[in-house]
């Protein structure tokens, strides 16, 4: 279950279906303890039946998050994606863990909590940058 503060309209989540098969769904509306999108049944879940999705490496690059280039002295562990003409947001993914990064004078430094989950990542971007986090694929 998530906790109903953490959750966006745009967030990623998931739930099982009638079958117990995890379906994965976008958050097109929060009112009264629900949850809508056009593609559940009846249109809407109970808050207590959504589940966040786990955050992994093909998520994050969905989202359009590239790897250092090692040819340009960049670390490959490091993930960035680029949301203005001169600003990025960075995550470093070492032994299953997404920490935060922010630029320095000494250079990236981690900052906050780690990411768990996709609505987390989504929720820091737009609290950075103003902007939703979609995925491209």
């Amino acid at each position: 279950m998530i906790d109903p503060a953490d959750i966006r309209i745009g967030n990623y989540v998931w739930y099982y279906d009638y079958n117990m098969i995890e379906q994965a769904f976008q958050v097109e509306g929060i009112y009264n303890g629900y949850l809508y999108n056009t593609s559940l049944p009846q249109s809407k879940i109970t808050l207590q039946k959504a589940n966040p999705c786990i955050l992994d490496l093909d998520l994050l690059r969905s989202f359009g998050f590239l790897a250092g280039d090692p040819a340009y002295q960049e670390d490959p562990d490091m993930y960035s994606l680029k949301y203005n003409r001169i600003s990025s947001v960075h995550v470093k993914y070492s032994n299953h863990i997404f920490q935060p990064h922010t630029d320095s004078p000494i250079g990236l430094v981690p900052y906050g909590l780690p990411l768990v989950h996709v609505h987390q990542l989504q929720n820091w971007y737009h609290a950075l940058t103003r902007d939703e986090l979609e995925a491209l694929y």
